[in-house]
């Protein structure tokens, strides 16, 4: 750029040659006076522009103020010429703050080059976008960065830039982004062949599934699949090979993705990974590369299950790591160990290496003492919580500051947790304020006054032991204030034993309060008043001390102070000196603020964790309290839902495909066992089930009609209710569906209770352009009864003993008949009998009807009977169904699917 230019090739020379300082100010200052004038001129051409824009960034580069050339700078991003267009991009990323009002003139030059059929352009465009990404930018362009991602015909270099910049915006502005709108779409493209644009694209979709875990739950098949793809197949070209490691970066982000997602088996892919590992090279860089693979790959073992066999040999290999000569394998085999103590049942592989963790709490690194803290925090337990927190305490004299504040928290947490006795958990808190000093935070104090307010058995030892500590030469104001507290309280339990008297503890807390702060002084004063009510011996001399302090400066102190002495000038027998004074009552049950504390000291950081420090209690917790938000913020969505059902005019959810053949296919799938349930010039996807119990099977066939590929191809199934119904794939479905040929897909169903929403599956595919079909699965509470033979005296018997509502649903609905004017029975006898009820004969004396029964199976709720009477009439073209069940809830639903396919407003 430099040499095309020399103009700018002598400025810069001019510069670099300016011997002091005040030379080179008026260099520039003479520059920028004559580039105004020029621009105040007007009539320069593209080039002229170009050279005094790259001068006045030049200029702004070495830390001197602009004031000119944003206007030029606009002007040139619309320039035609890629040298101009390039200056112009430059100077509004480097010159313009994403609020400055010069972006709303680029906003549609910008638009301009993202709609170019133009690579170049492209990345320019999305090159400023991400570097300014104001909120108006990122609303008015992310729908057409999210079109170049998405878009076919964009080369590979557009679509890495594209998700680059989406992940940018997102994290600037996730508000404006529509991530669960956009998943399918963007999760296609992690098949796409170009390995670069699948980091890219794993990068972005696995920060946007961190905060949508639902609508992105269908990349778990993707990243299984080019795991699988990467690891055991080694399907991947030589440029992508880091030192004989298949795009390690890559393996690395998808391992990593899978971990926020539930248990599913992953066992080949992670074997294959681990036993990799064990080929140690002489090459560093293939060792660094396998270990980073290696890390994240015990890390979703650990998530997956804690008992299996590959997590028990990746327990040996951390074992080796922590003892490594390397800072960095120290670190992560210690941070994986944590991991591990964090998730597993049992601790005692970890305990075999406690010994040599404390000995690393003297690392000459201080990342890796760091987390020694964090592996010794999450492996304490009952039978190891006093040597662990003995070694802390001793170590707190001569950690670093910056460890001091979270290994307060982390000791008085396990402290508190693990405490073997009341005594031994106040003797460590003392002991801990002592040798902590300034880095001891008001929680820690608070929480010792909780407990010991609330252990009655404890009152007078924490008072005397309180006592003895302060007596000492040198107190912390943190001790200072527990004494108050405690001794005010329950001074008096130990006023009587020699070495304790009223007089004895004034002295000791009266001499530390010189040394104090206002705040303290103050809860001083408070534990004073209370002397006053309990020990009348002294009351003289804490009237003295109320006199002095009524003449201080500090306004919090002189009120406390005037009031405290109006109050003890009253008399001996005064009942509101007695009222006021009155022991504090048990604090209620509420949860330690130091676990608030530790947690939000850690907070989140770009990628979320799945697990914190601390045991699997707290993990257990954190689970559960997050099922709960979740539960709770499910529930407002659905009151949400529901209030604008009410509102607004019934729909069909726009994403279900319907149609009068595909009404007409899901129906007559409803009582068969196989056929089509969608059918299109490119695809075909048909059914084959079997149903046995509470259980069933699904074959979902599909069928490419077309001469090219299916690539990205997606399968997912949501269902309504899972507690009620489960649908689960029997293995991960294909990516991809070969020209003229059909894939296979097993589905396994469970039915738990009663439910009246058939599932959905969303299939989503690559051909030419993106295209998404969600179908209703012909998956219907009637495909789970197993027909009954009764006898005609049985089945009356049963049907009276059910009786009436709310136990029958009856309806009468109208019927078609056959070309020749007659009932249809042969289709009324298929429906009956693919709707699984029996057809009992003799039951019903007229030839037309039918009766039948069935028993639902239901895996949570049990087994539930029912019966029918089907009486059609042919000269009123009409038919009354009655159902009878013992449970209410089952009745209404059986009889709605059997009249559905009967009455006339059926699909044909």
């Amino acid at each position: 750029m430099a040499t095309n230019m020399r103009g700018l090739t002598q400025f810069i020379a001019d510069i670099r040659g300016a011997r002091v300082r005040d030379l080179e100010e008026k260099r520039i200052n003479k520059e920028m006076a004559n580039i105004r004038k020029k621009f105040k001129e007007g009539n320069l051409d593209g080039y002229q522009k170009k050279k005094y824009v790259a001068k006045v960034l030049y200029t702004y580069i070495l830390g001197y103020k602009v004031d000119v050339g944003h206007m030029e700078a606009v002007n040139l991003i619309s320039s035609p010429k890629y040298s101009e267009k390039q200056i112009g991009y430059l100077a509004v990323t480097l010159l313009m703050h994403e609020n400055s009002d010069f972006l709303r003139l680029v906003v549609n030059s910008i638009r301009k080059d993202l709609d170019e059929n133009n690579e170049i352009n492209n990345c320019l465009a999305l090159h400023a976008i991400a570097n300014v990404g104001g909120t108006e930018m990122a609303e008015a362009l992310c729908e057409d960065v999210h079109r170049l991602l998405i878009s076919p015909t964009s080369q590979s270099m557009v679509k890495k830039k594209a998700a680059l910049t989406l992940l940018r915006l997102y994290r600037k502005h996730p508000d404006v982004i529509p991530a669960a709108e956009w998943a399918l779409r963007i999760v296609a493209i992690m098949d796409d062949t170009d390995l670069g644009v699948v980091l890219c694209v794993t990068t972005l979709v696995m920060t946007l599934a961190q905060d949508h875990l639902d609508p992105f739950a269908v990349c778990y098949q993707k990243a299984v699949d080019r795991l699988h793809r990467l690891v055991v197949q080694h399907e991947y070209s030589a440029t992508y090979a880091y030192y004989k490691v298949p795009s390690p970066w890559l393996q690395v982000k998808l391992l990593r993705l899978l971990q926020y997602y539930p248990l599913r088996t992953l066992h080949e892919v992670l074997e294959t990974v681990m036993s990799n590992s064990a080929e140690q090279t002489r090459n560093m860089q293939h060792n660094n590369a396998q270990r980073a693979v290696l890390f994240e790959a015990i890390g979703l073992a650990i998530h997956l299950d804690t008992k299996s066999s590959l997590v028990s040999a990746a327990a040996t290999l951390l074992a080796r790591f922590i003892s490594s000569k390397e800072t960095n394998v120290r670190y992560l085999g210690l941070d994986t160990l944590a991991h591990l103590a964090a998730r597993a049942d049992s601790l005692e592989a970890i305990k075999m290496h406690q010994s040599h963790v404390i000995s690393t709490l003297r690392d000459r690194d201080i990342s890796v003492r760091r987390r020694a803290l964090d592996l010794l925090y999450s492996m304490c337990d009952v039978d190891n919580s006093e040597v662990i927190v003995g070694e802390l305490l001793r170590y707190l004299k001569v950690a670093d500051y910056a460890l001091r504040e979270e290994m307060v928290l982390k000791i008085a947490v396990l402290t508190e947790k693990y405490a073997s006795s009341y005594r031994w958990y106040v003797d460590t808190i003392l002991e801990l304020i002592s040798a902590a000093g300034d880095h001891v935070g008001d929680e820690v104090w608070y929480r010792v006054v909780q407990i010991v307010t609330n252990t009655e058995d404890l009152q007078a030892y924490a008072a005397r032991v309180v006592f003895l500590r302060l007596r000492s030469p040198t107190s912390h104001e943190s001790l200072v204030k527990v004494g108050g507290y405690v001794l005010g309280e329950y001074g008096h339990l130990i006023a009587n034993e020699e070495g304790h008297s009223p007089m004895e503890q004034l002295q000791v807390l009266h001499t530390k309060s010189q040394f104090c702060t206002a705040p303290t002084r103050a809860l001083l004063l408070t534990t004073y008043i209370k002397w006053v009510n309990v020990f009348p011996e002294i009351k003289p001399q804490l009237i003295n001390i109320f006199e002095r302090y009524r003449h201080v400066l500090d306004s919090e102190l002189q009120q406390r102070a005037c009031e405290f002495y109006a109050l003890a000038s009253r008399p001996d027998d005064d009942e509101l000196l007695q009222n006021i004074c009155e022991e504090i009552p048990p604090f209620p049950p509420r949860e330690s603020a130091l676990l608030t504390r530790l947690n939000r000291k850690h907070g989140a950081t770009e990628d979320k964790r799945t697990w914190v420090h601390g045991g699997k209690d707290i993990n257990h917790d954190r689970e559960t309290a997050k099922a709960k938000q979740s539960s709770t913020a499910d529930r407002q969505a659905s009151e949400s839902a529901a209030l604008a059902t009410v509102l607004a005019k019934p729909t069909i959810a726009p994403h279900i495909v319907v149609g009068p053949n595909v009404d007409r296919w899901f129906e007559k799938l409803t009582y068969s066992n196989e056929g089509v349930l969608y059918e299109d010039v490119q695809i075909q996807v048909g059914i084959k089930s079997r149903y046995q119990g509470h259980i069933g099977q699904l074959a979902v066939y599909m069928g490419n009609k077309v001469s090219v590929p299916l690539t990205a191809f997606t399968t997912k199934v949501d269902v309504d209710n899972p507690e009620a119904l489960s649908i689960t794939f029997a293995k991960m479905p294909t990516t991809m569906v070969a020209p003229r040929s059909q894939s296979q897909q097993i589905l396994h169903v469970e039915c738990k209770k009663v439910f009246t929403t058939p599932p959905i599956m969303t299939v989503s595919f690559l051909a030419g352009s993106h295209q998404t079909i969600a179908l209703r699965l012909p998956v219907i509470l009637t495909k789970f009864i197993e027909p009954v033979i009764l006898s005609p005296t049985d089945f009356f018997e049963r049907w009276r003993l059910i009786g009436g509502p709310p136990r029958e649903a009856q309806s009468v609905f109208p019927i078609n008949l056959t070309s020749s004017g007659e009932l249809d029975h042969d289709r009324q006898h298929k429906v009956i009998s693919g709707q699984k009820l029996s057809i009992l004969p003799d039951v019903d004396p007229n030839p037309n009807n039918f009766a039948g029964a069935g028993v639902l199976n239901m895996s949570v709720d049990g087994k539930v009977g029912c019966l029918y009477r089907l009486e059609p009439n042919r000269d009123a073209k009409l038919c009354r169904i009655t159902v009878r069940s013992t449970s209410e809830d089952v009745v209404g639903e059986v009889q709605r699917l059997i009249q559905r396919p009967l009455s006339v407003n059926a699909a044909s």
